[in-house]
């Protein structure tokens, strides 16, 4: 497959839009942690405390997936100037570096979100019980 310099330009929509995302959900997140250690300090009760250690472990998964995004977005643009100065195998590795890395962040998320369906199942199972009564 030749490797033209519009290729990895095609990712730079898709990461952007993605990088968004993450940024979106570690913002909401960082709220929620903020607001729950607010709680706390007011009622200092065990519950709390295990909601802010899960939604650390988001955070950190968040932000590794930040990482490989940016860095996904980064080898892109290597990708480019490579194609330009016309080396063409060094592109060639690169671009599937990016593609690499870009997989990687999108697996964390996968990940991610099911931590957080299950945190929202564990959430609601009080919710579940007084229904069913």
């Amino acid at each position: 497959m030749e490797l033209t310099i519009t290729t990895p330009a095609l990712f730079f929509p898709a990461i952007s839009l993605l990088l968004l995302a993450y940024t979106n959900r570690f913002l909401a997140i960082a709220s929620l942690v903020r607001s729950l250690n607010s709680q706390y300090k007011n009622n200092p009760e065990e519950n709390i405390i295990n909601q802010i250690v899960k939604l650390r472990k988001r955070l950190i998964l968040i932000r590794n997936m930040q990482i490989l995004g940016s860095l996904s977005f980064l080898f892109c643009v290597l990708c480019m100037f490579l194609i330009y100065a016309k080396q063409d195998l060094a592109a060639n590795y690169i671009f599937a570096f990016s593609m690499i890395l870009l997989m990687f962040s999108l697996a964390i998320s996968i990940l991610e979100v099911q931590i957080s369906v299950k945190a929202l199942d564990v959430e609601l199972a009080d919710l579940r019980k007084l229904i069913k009564k």
